[in-house]
């Protein structure tokens, strides 16, 4: 499930390639999709909407050198060449590296004995998405390679976040954030739209930006289960829609589950505990629940949406409790 997946690759940036001299390599990780040549001229040449190095005509290849925007584990690499026809590379490679904290180049460069191979030399074809899956290697760098030379529109590092090593000591906190580890693992309908966007830094930046379901037309109700970056107590709920007054729940509410040794809880299970009872909300407003039913710890979080309706932000404040922590809450 793919589309459950984060783009870890979102937020960051490019620390060096090895050529940029008709595109820039930033444009790799552009979260907007690739457009065609609307004509004009580009800096040095040709316009594309991508990396794109100048013919290299020693023995070689190209490369850049990238820094996650979160680290985690990688499952999924999408090496995406839409539009690129004249310039298109022979072959691609893709290493990654684990270096958290914030390595300089040198650090990079030197470590080579701790870069792994994650997607072999690949022949590459043009305008088309590269799919290549990835045995859950955990990286906070990528280094992708073209043979000898040309030109890459996108890169995508699908995978799953993975918290940072001092979240216990870091407070209230919101657990249920993609930036902290977050992450959507199960959908009763992914609508059109990415599930966890809801759970993305900010406001969101247009109409399609968060959680939206189909509209419902058989008894029941929509829902997501949330992995929270850490075990914790939850003590607000946040409920955004403002971006969405036309398309809002009727109603919502929030269960949660302390299963620190499943990855995917049975949505349906009978041991899910009410946070939030299922409530009115006004449409298109930001909903704050500051009084919860339960304050036990918690590893997972269920969004329930009666029927359906759209979310752009969902959040979920409190302390992260170590693992083996029995603190049941209830002194």
């Amino acid at each position: 499930m793919h589309e459950l997946l984060i783009d870890l690759a979102g937020g960051g940036r490019v620390l060096q390639a090895s050529d940029e001299y008709l595109n820039p390599a930033e444009r790799l990780l552009d979260p907007a999709a690739p457009v065609a040549d609307p004509g004009r001229p580009g800096p040095r040449g040709g316009w594309l909407d991508g990396w794109e190095t100048r013919r290299a005509r020693p023995p070689g290849h190209e490369w850049a050198i990238i820094r996650l925007g979160h680290r985690g584990r990688i499952h999924h690499v999408v090496v995406d060449t839409t539009h690129v026809v004249a310039s298109l590379p022979e072959a691609c490679s893709v290493e990654a590296i684990d270096l958290p904290g914030d390595p300089n180049l040198v650090d990079l460069v030197r470590s080579r004995s701790l870069w792994h191979e994650i997607v072999p030399r690949h022949p590459v074809r043009g305008s088309g998405a590269h799919g290549f899956e990835v045995e859950a290697v955990a990286a906070t760098h990528l280094r992708l390679v073209i043979y000898p030379d040309g030109g890459i529109a996108r890169l995508r590092v699908l995978g799953d976040p993975l918290p940072p090593d001092d979240l216990a000591s870091r407070g209230a906190v919101d657990l249920a954030s993609s930036g902290l580890g977050g992450r959507v693992i199960d959908v009763s309908d992914a609508g059109r739209s990415a599930p966890n966007s809801m759970l993305a830094a900010g406001d969101g930046k247009d109409h399609l930006d968060g959680w939206i379901t189909r509209r419902r037309r058989t008894p029941g109700h929509e829902w997501a289960v949330v992995r929270l970056a850490g075990r914790g107590t939850i003590e607000r709920i946040e409920i955004d829609t403002r971006r969405f007054p036309g398309d809002s729940p009727a109603e919502v509410a929030v269960m949660g589950i302390d299963a620190p040794a499943t990855e995917r809880p049975d949505p349906q299970k009978a041991d899910w505990r009410p946070l939030l009872t299922q409530t009115t909300v006004e449409p298109g407003a930001r909903s704050r629940f500051d009084h919860l039913e339960d304050d036990g710890p918690v590893t997972h979080l269920r969004l329930d949406l009666h029927p359906d309706g759209a979310v752009a932000r969902f959040r979920a404040f409190g302390p992260a409790v170590p693992t083996g922590d029995e603190t049941d809450g209830s002194g």
